[in-house]
């Protein structure tokens, strides 16, 4: 009899061991978490100054080769510095002005969008005719309450059946 709770107290402690074995690594700090990839910010690489009498910066103050992450993202998505043509090499200057690209017409958004907005309509008339290929005017009709009421009324008093005469209903416009 002993020996059967003690092995039934083994089991009951090697399962719950087991169930708590999941939360232990990470408690103890043994499995292994990464960094959260919208935390993680690119700094500039620390380089030696060129002029070695430079005083080394002060701890904790803000890098001056550092760029903030909003201008960093802006010049990422503009695809170059905020002045544009002050950031392009002699080289690019003189390509974009053999192929006309340094003169773009300022209403070429406006030019696509109007262009797109006339396909997304086509495209949308032909998606509804697929969808919707049935008439999409409402066969149900909505029975007029008071006037309904009116008439079974009308029909008891009159000894009718309740079936008698026409349902009025709500027209719509």
């Amino acid at each position: 009899m002993k020996r059967m709770t003690i092995r039934t107290i083994a089991l009951l402690a090697g399962a719950a061991f087991a169930l708590g074995a999941c939360d232990v690594a990470r408690t103890l700090g043994l499995e292994r978490e990464g960094p959260d990839e919208f935390q993680v910010l690119s700094h500039a690489p620390l380089t030696l100054p060129p002029d070695y009498r430079l005083r080394p910066p002060d701890p904790g103050a803000v890098r001056p080769q550092q760029v903030a992450p909003r201008d960093s993202a802006r010049q990422t998505l503009t695809g170059g510095e905020a002045g544009g043509a002050a950031a392009r090499s002699a080289g690019e200057s003189a390509l974009l002005s053999k192929v006309g690209g340094a003169q773009v017409d300022s209403s070429f958004r406006r030019r696509i969008d109007e262009e797109t907005a006339e396909i997304a309509e086509k495209n949308r008339r032909l998606l509804d005719d697929l969808i919707f290929w049935e008439d999409r005017k409402s066969h149900a009709s909505v029975v007029d309450a008071e006037a309904e009421s009116k008439r079974l009324r009308e029909n008891a008093a009159l000894g009718k059946p309740p079936t008698e005469g026409e349902t009025p209903t709500i027209q719509r416009r």
